[in-house]
């Protein structure tokens, strides 16, 4: 019967000790559980199919939306008719810009006021009109079937040519969305000291996020209260929205999203269907399901900006930086969604440098407003910065990483006051990472360099602008009389394992078996206010406010044991199954007979997720390294071997690491190798690669063999209580520079426009023999 009641918990070890109230819990020493490389909580649900994902749902009585979208990338509409689309079979709503109940405002950030269907269309995508039918081929059929009058208008859709005199104004202001400078100390005196300088020009394509489970919600009403199943990196985001736009109160919205088939910045929000499948379902009376079409996904809900960066750096001999000169080009689209946001903080942060310029513009295209996409602004910099590293290296004949350990700083540069970083681990990647990958010794050698295949190897380093979390957060851990425990958080798990290693947090305090602990999560009706899953910052947030509410169980748990063992709390000590008296292990009392909990049927604890260190800087470092082979004759380029090595705090669960890493490294040889949108620049102004055909997302054929993991496990913990920081970002950052620097490496061409395809390369390797 003992063994029946502790089946829940690990026998025999010792927890982390029990700091008194009032007090924050030491930093775990050798941890059993955290650390580990554990499977996922839910990975037979995931796998099996019977996760249950919002593009699953189905309610009784549900019917089905579609979107009629602009087809051009500038037009005003001037009619919009729906009585052909109102008769078709099985329709039961339709919806325009002159509906009841239709004539919303949608908020972008910036002074640009725009409505849920704006007459005036800036992008190929907007949303005119909707419809809601019995099946999704009749929703489909009757959205074909509104007739919409359009005025054309002409159309931008190359950023360069933005801000020419003569070019169409995509709002009344003009088309720059801003521009942000910042310098320290005397630039061209920097220049003056250099023994090199050294300038050149870089261009990122667009980038489309493209998840696996595509945008989308079902809708319900009950009443006048709305529940929505929505795919989405954080429930209480789009529950916000919702209440704004649709002027409801937050207590009478409901976002629910247990699962999630990828989002990688662009569900960090609510999107304009959102709001539509509500009206429509307001309309209807019945649930409605809307969820976009693939290519519907090209358009309208995000992508990561493109670029044109110039950038001057000077060095002296011995490999110090006098100067960096930056400035940066970049649009978010039809409206101020982010087109430069954090496109040079790489620049100001990254390596030592006294004399430091930049200038960000952005400017209005016809094109979909941007969204977050992972490391938003990180990867675009870096593919110039790092480039330029390796540029600068071969110009004063000094080895890449040598150059870069040798301007290492020890604070963030490019924060007001330079506040020190809480750890460092940028000098330990570099260092592990080439021993690892054996980067002296395969640059000694000369081999490979001979014949139409040629090999080289490159590599980059960076940091992400984030990682420490992201306050506030509140968590509930329940403990039930039978020793089975409950975690309720509102965090959204987007993929990367954030219910595992919670699950693992609570199992660490509580040697608790971690795929017992139930979890509810991600349900604003039924879970705690947590912000959106994104920017590396969910495992830092929450990790130390589940720490903080398992911690608050054993506090309440040992004053319940307390009067059972008549002992002071203070004399107790928490040991799993059990709890003892420190001084008289003998006299010990299992959880499941303390006689309180008994009757009370369960004891509650609450963490929440302190602030961030004041005056210092949490930030994860990383590096990567590479080997290609160019075949010369056809331009295509083989990927070798990657690897990774990241400095981000604690590693909480070693299996979900390693496997961010490597989908990170996946993601970002999409940037360096396979991916950009291709707009019609000449004649309709439209996107011609708007499907999985034509866009190059990269596939099992195009990742290396060989991807290792290198984890420089260097517990944080100035950070928070957990000691971990953020992962997700820094894996993607370097990833296209080191491709780009292992290409030259081969080849000898520097390759400054993303990607670096087939095409692109036979180009160029033509060019440099006509000039040879």
């Amino acid at each position: 019967m003992a063994e029946e009641k502790d089946m829940y918990y690990v026998k025999g070890i010792a927890v982390p000790e029990t700091p008194p109230a009032g007090e924050e819990p030491k930093p775990w020493g050798k941890t059993r559980v955290i650390g580990e490389p554990r499977p996922r909580v839910d990975g037979y649900e995931r796998v099996s199919g019977t996760a249950v994902y919002p593009s699953d749902e189905v309610l009784p009585g549900m019917i089905y939306g579609a979107i009629v979208r602009c087809p051009h990338p500038h037009a005003q509409v001037k009619k919009v008719d729906t009585s052909r689309a109102e008769k078709m079979p099985g329709v039961r709503a339709v919806i325009s810009g002159n509906s009841s109940g239709a004539d919303l405002q949608w908020p972008y950030s910036g002074k640009v006021k725009t409505k849920l269907f704006d007459p005036h269309c800036r992008f190929e995508g907007e949303t005119v009109a909707a419809v809601a039918a019995d099946t999704y081929y009749q929703a489909w059929d009757a959205a074909r079937a509104v007739d919409v009058e359009y005025e054309i208008l002409p159309f931008l859709v190359e950023e360069n040519k933005a801000l020419d005199s003569r070019a169409t104004k995509i709002h009344s202001g003009g088309n720059k969305v801003k521009s942000e400078t910042h310098e320290r100390g005397d630039v061209e005196k920097g220049f003056s000291e250099a023994d090199v300088v050294l300038e050149a020009e870089y261009t990122t394509a667009c980038e489309l996020h493209t998840p696996l489970e595509l945008h989308g919600c079902v809708a319900s009403w009950d009443g006048d209260r709305l529940n929505v199943w929505e795919s989405t990196q954080g429930v209480y985001a789009v529950q916000s929205r919702l209440a704004q736009v649709l002027g409801l109160p937050l207590s009478k919205v409901r976002v629910i999203g247990h699962y999630l088939g990828g989002g990688f910045g662009s569900k960090l929000q609510a999107g304009k269907y959102t709001v539509i499948a509500a009206v429509l379902a307001k309309k209807a009376a019945r649930p409605v399901k809307l969820f976009l079409t693939r290519e519907e996904t090209f358009l309208a809900v995000g992508n990561r900006p493109p670029t044109r960066m110039k950038m001057k750096a000077g060095a002296k001999k011995d490999g110090t930086l006098t100067a960096l000169s930056f400035s940066g080009l970049g649009t978010g689209g039809a409206y101020p969604a982010g087109g430069t946001s954090l496109l040079d903080w790489l620049i100001r942060d990254l390596y030592l440098c006294p004399n430091v310029r930049t200038e960000v513009t952005d400017v209005y295209i016809n094109a979909g407003p941007a969204r977050p996409f992972r490391a938003p602004g990180h990867p675009q910099a870096s593919w110039a910065l790092e480039q330029m590293m390796d540029a600068l290296a071969q110009e004063i004949d000094m080895d890449p990483v040598q150059l870069r350990l040798k301007n290492i700083p020890e604070v963030s540069q490019g924060r007001e006051g330079n506040p020190p970083y809480t750890t460092t681990g940028l000098r330990e990647c570099l260092v592990r990472g080439a021993e690892e990958f054996g980067w002296e010794e395969i640059r000694r050698k000369s081999t490979g360099k001979e014949g139409h295949l040629r090999r080289g190897v490159g590599m980059a380093s960076c940091l992400w602008f984030a990682g420490a979390g992201s306050p506030p957060s509140t968590v509930i851990v329940k403990l039930f009389s039978d020793g089975s425990v409950n975690l309720n958080m509102g965090a959204s798990d987007i993929g990367t394992g954030t219910k595992t290693i919670m699950a693992m947090v609570v199992g660490e305090e509580l040697g608790i078996k971690p795929d017992l602990i139930q979890i509810e999560n991600a349900d604003t009706g039924t879970t705690q206010y947590a912000t959106p899953s994104g920017g590396s910052k969910t495992v830092p947030t929450e990790a130390p406010a589940v720490r903080a509410a398992a911690i608050d169980v054993k506090r309440k748990l040992l004053e319940m044991a307390a009067e059972d063992l008549e002992a002071d709390p203070g004399e107790l000590e928490y040991r799993s199954a059990e709890i003892v008296v420190a001084s008289d292990t003998s006299r010990s009392v299992r959880i499941t007979d303390i006689t309180r909990l008994k009757k009370r049927g369960e004891v509650v604890g609450i963490g929440y997720r302190g602030p961030n260190p004041e005056k210092k800087t949490v930030n994860p470092f990383a590096a990567q390294f590479c080997e290609v082979e160019v075949n010369t004759r056809t331009g295509e380029v083989r990927i070798l071997r990657y690897l990774g090595a990241n400095e981000s705090g604690r590693v909480m669960n070693r299996m979900t690491f390693d496997n961010q890493v490597f989908g990170g490294i996946t993601m970002g040889i999409g940037l360096g190798a396979t991916e950009f949108r291709v707009l019609d620049a000449r004649q309709t102004g439209k996107m011609v690669n708007r499907n999985w055909h034509d866009y190059k997302l990269p596939t099992a054929l195009d990742v290396p063999p060989e991807m290792v993991s290198v984890a420089i496990d260097m517990s944080d913990p100035e950070a928070n209580s957990s000691g971990a920081k953020g992962l997700g970002e820094p894996v993607t950052i370097p990833t296209a520079p080191a491709f780009a620097n292992a290409v030259y490496d081969a080849v000898g061409i520097r390759v400054t426009e993303t990607p670096i395809n087939p095409p692109r390369l036979i180009r160029l390797l033509s060019e440099a023999r006509k000039e040879g």
